[in-house]
């Protein structure tokens, strides 16, 4: 966990008095439920759910788990209402859409966009723009893994017709296979 107040703290001061353990964590939590008669939501955020202990996941603890994924066009849909008012399907709509279904981009980074200008046009056209920059890096990343996976088959191949295996090569060749078998099962690049 990270202590933005301990950051500000001079280097002189003891930190052992603002660490905060886990069990002091679940002290915390489970004397808020104890103490107040009245319910009492707890948000707790984090991007790897995979490494926080299962005392603090337990129910009890931790009753409802909502995983916020990337955007989705009814995602934007909610968005354009709640940030625009935009009751009625503007004539970007189906572009925007069409690029969320191709491109990994968060409920954030739209209402970042959509919230730089009341005016609707700009704003769409903002969140369009941001788009078609993702799409373009995304094209760029796949182009370089092509190139990059042409040049190891090159050297393996002229290793090979040499008589002797690039090392190199067959590292590379093995670290390029696996990427391409990566991606096509989850669907998503994996970076090694």
């Amino acid at each position: 966990m990270h202590d933005r107040e301990r950051d500000t703290q001079s280097a002189d001061e003891d930190s052992s008095n603002t660490r905060l353990t886990l069990s002091g964590l679940l002290n915390f939590i489970d004397g808020l439920w104890s103490t107040c008669g009245d319910e009492r939501i707890i948000i707790f955020t984090t991007n790897h759910k995979e490494k926080l202990d299962p005392a603090l996941l337990r129910p009890g603890r931790m009753d409802m788990h909502i995983h916020m994924g990337y955007c989705t066009p009814e995602a934007f849909d909610v968005l354009a209402l709640n940030y625009l008012e935009i009751n009625d399907h503007h004539r970007l709509f189906p572009e925007i859409k069409r690029l969320i279904r191709e491109i990994e981009i968060t409920p954030a980074e739209i209402a970042e966009h959509l919230m730089r200008s009341e005016d609707v046009d700009v704003a769409l056209e903002g969140v369009v723009d941001l788009l078609k920059q993702k799409e373009r890096k995304k094209k760029n990343e796949t182009s370089d893994d092509q190139k990059m996976s042409d040049v190891v088959e090159k050297e393996f191949d002229e290793g090979v017709d040499q008589g002797k295996k690039s090392k190199f090569g067959r590292i590379m060749k093995d670290l390029t296979n696996f990427r391409r078998r990566s991606s096509r099962i989850t669907g998503k690049r994996k970076m090694l």
